[in-house]
């Protein structure tokens, strides 16, 4: 009778593993969530979407949400309007305390909370790609369909660019997004005028992209500039609303330049572009009158013998279109300057060695600058103020960990959701920002993992060859015995502007990583010297000779680990993605000896496949620098495989395109060396939805086979 009473204990006491397949079947493992948490337009008070209601909070910590619509009450007021109903609220925006907006099949919707009314705003072809609002008049927005730029003012639609060279694209981004570019459509601020960005497409290069779902496949050629080829060539338009005419900024001799971060002046009298050069070495701040196109002057340029990377627009004050704060790494750390129109930094608003990550804005008058910055730790990130006379910086957010905000209309307050990787799965709380002080939870933290047996994690730092701090983060494996060898597992990224280790929930690893802990694997990272968010004397080291660098912090960690008398250091293991499939190879072949096993998956092979953009600012080009290409290609390296490497490549990646791999296993085959290789059918440059759990099975087996 004790016995069993003994056993029955021991099996309610005994907890879960996470487990590959956790994340895709148990909902319970997810941190809790505020649906749709937004802040209303015109007053300080927040609202959410709670199962079948629309919820209002307010910043009294005394006063309970209420409840100011129900789903049923919103799906009989728009089927009167001749809608069909919503299973859930569709995605919205306030704008005002009564009314918000929200898009439904091929229109653009106002609805009136109060009365139940609904107005259609404007209307949009179905299969338009991109598509952005007139913040002044939500009767309009802009739009693009395949390679030209539209205007809709209700239903009446008008063609803004007519170009049938479907190689000239109006209105898209340009430059594959980098420099910060994540638009082509800029409305001004009074909604006057409309920038568009115009790229000739028409000498680029052109890459295959196979579809396999057709009967016979078909092709689709997609512009993909490569490294030391020919680009794009960019210029920006400006329609004029009022004379119904484009006039395209005189920017003529600048075509083979990166025209970056447009940014209107509030009066709308004045565009201003960041120009970089194709060596992207030297930007020009130009300003141009946005009525003639002509260039008015250049403000300031900024230069630096590796790289110069804009990354955001300038921000000017509110209501002050001659004083703007521009953001830049000159002083090796990315910071704030107040600047004027006469091209004059008046004087620097932040300094110091950390980096602003994330521009805020101002409070109504100007007294008051917010921001995201890493000024307390490298690995954590806080909302600050800067007092813009004294240049005093007060950190509002107080809890250790990683802080994401969303500031009220003005400024005085924040919903802070934050998490770390000790206790904070995620919590949603109420901060006032002039006090730094929390006003109430907004919801409270829930310990997801209660009944779970999680891998022991520690985030600590290492040194580099040189005396830098590298961060790292070590999962034991569950169930932990000290007296046990263990096998690694090293997960890699690595490259630019990425950041693997953070304090943050599960410590920025994600739950593939604590499965591979859960089935025996000491799971390691470390954030190399190359990688993001700790200035740029940090970043830059890698200027020409990608992987050199980055591969000996790597081994620096290898180091460590073989100091640990839990590692088995025969059974050494390595996995990335992406400029992690770079390093995953690389490693595979410069350090034979120590890695037994690795999974790389869409891998960069060789830097002179890769896009100009991003190749040539970290390696220059093949031409200017062919010693440089050739010492970082695995591909020439292939003869040094020893252990199993698994190749992993979406078919239709338009990233890292999928010559990378297949060319380094044609090296493979010329050297006799056997490689496993697998591809995902129709996937880009990388897996997703529920075929990622076939990858991460996949990728868990084959440690299991071989390591």
């Amino acid at each position: 009778m004790s016995i069993f009473l003994f056993l029955g204990l021991s099996t309610i006491a005994q907890k879960k593993q996470i487990k590959i397949n956790s994340v895709y079947t148990d909902r319970s493992v997810y941190p809790i969530r505020m649906s749709n948490l937004q802040w209303m337009t015109d007053e300080n008070a927040y609202t959410f979407i709670e199962d079948t209601l629309l919820m209002k909070g307010s910043a009294n910590s005394k006063m309970a949400n209420k409840p100011i619509l129900n789903l049923a009450k919103f799906n009989n007021d728009i089927k009167k309007a001749g809608l069909k109903e919503s299973k859930r609220f569709p995605s919205f925006a306030w704008r005002s305390s009564n009314t918000l907006s929200f898009a439904k099949k091929d229109t653009f919707y106002e609805y009136n909370v109060k009365s139940g009314d609904i107005d259609a705003l404007c209307y949009y072809p179905q299969e338009v790609e991109y598509i952005k609002l007139n913040p002044n008049n939500l009767k309009q927005v802009a739009f693009t369909k395949e390679n030209n730029l539209f205007v809709a003012t209700g239903k009446n639609i008008v063609a803004i660019t007519t170009d049938e060279n479907k190689g000239i694209v109006n209105g898209q981004t340009v430059s594959r997004s980098e420099f910060g570019i994540e638009d082509g459509i800029f409305w001004s601020p009074k909604g006057n005028f409309l920038a568009f960005y115009r790229k000739d497409e028409t000498e680029v290069g052109e890459y295959p992209i196979v579809d396999i779902d057709a009967r016979e496949a078909t092709v689709k050629m997609i512009k993909y500039p490569m490294a030391g080829m020919t680009t794009e060539k960019i210029s920006v338009g400006v329609y004029n609303f009022s004379n119904k005419k484009t006039t395209f900024l005189d920017t003529k001799e600048l075509e083979k330049y990166y025209l970056t971060n447009i940014t209107w002046s509030p009066d709308e009298k004045y565009i201003f572009i960041q120009v970089l050069n194709r060596e992207q070495n030297h930007m020009w701040l130009n300003q141009y009158d946005a009525i003639n196109g002509k260039l008015v002057k250049t403000l300031f340029e900024e230069q630096n013998e590796k790289w110069v990377e804009p990354e955001e627009q300038i921000h000017f004050l509110n209501n002050n279109s001659n004083q703007f704060v521009f953001m830049s790494e000159r002083d090796g750390y990315y910071h704030a300057y107040l600047c004027n129109t006469d091209g004059k930094i008046l004087k620097q608003l932040t300094k110091g060695e950390w980096i602003i990550t994330k521009f805020m804005g101002f409070d109504k008058k100007n007294t008051k600058m917010y921001f995201m910055a890493t000024k307390d730790s490298p690995i954590e990130r806080h909302l600050y103020v800067l007092d813009m006379k004294s240049l005093k910086i007060k950190k509002v957010t107080q809890e250790s960990g990683t802080h994401n905000i969303k500031l009220s209309p003005d400024k005085s307050l924040a919903i802070d959701i934050y998490s770390n990787y000790t206790d904070v799965s995620r919590q949603y709380q109420l901060v006032s920002t002039s006090k730094a002080k929390n006003i109430k939870v907004l919801k409270k933290n829930v310990d997801i993992f209660k009944d779970f047996e999680l891998g022991e994690m520690t985030i600590d730092k290492l040194k580099a060859n040189d005396g830098t701090d590298l961060y790292y983060r070590l999962i034991k494996p569950t169930n932990f015995d000290a007296n046990k060898k263990y096998p690694v597992i090293v997960y890699v990224y690595g490259g630019p502007h990425a950041q693997l280790i953070n304090n943050t929930f599960l410590g920025g690893g994600g739950y593939f990583l604590q499965a591979l802990a859960a089935k025996g694997y000491v799971v390691f990272t470390v954030d190399n010297r190359g990688s993001g968010n700790r200035g740029f004397a940090f970043e830059s080291g890698i200027h020409r000779q990608l992987g050199v660098l980055e591969m000996q912090d790597q081994m620096e960690g290898i180091k460590f680990l073989k100091n640990l008398n839990y590692v088995d250091t025969t059974r050494i293991g390595v996995q990335g993605w992406s400029f992690g499939g770079f390093m995953t190879t690389s490693l595979m072949l410069n350090h034979a000896d120590v890695f037994k096993v690795g999974v790389a998956g869409g891998p960069v092979m060789d830097w002179k496949y890769y896009e100009i953009m991003y190749g040539e600012r970290y390696m220059d080009t093949p031409q200017e620098n062919p010693e440089g290409y050739k010492n970082s290609s695995p591909i020439n390296k292939v003869k040094n495989l020893n252990g199993q490497l698994l190749l992993i490549h979406g078919t239709i990646d338009p990233v890292v395109v999928w010559q990378h791999s297949q060319v380094f296993l044609k090296e493979c085959v010329k050297n006799q060396k056997q490689v496993d290789y697998f591809i995902y059918p129709d996937h880009e440059h990388n897996v997703r939805g529920y075929d990622r759990l076939h990858l991460e099975t996949k990728i868990a087996k084959y440690f299991d086979d071989y390591l």
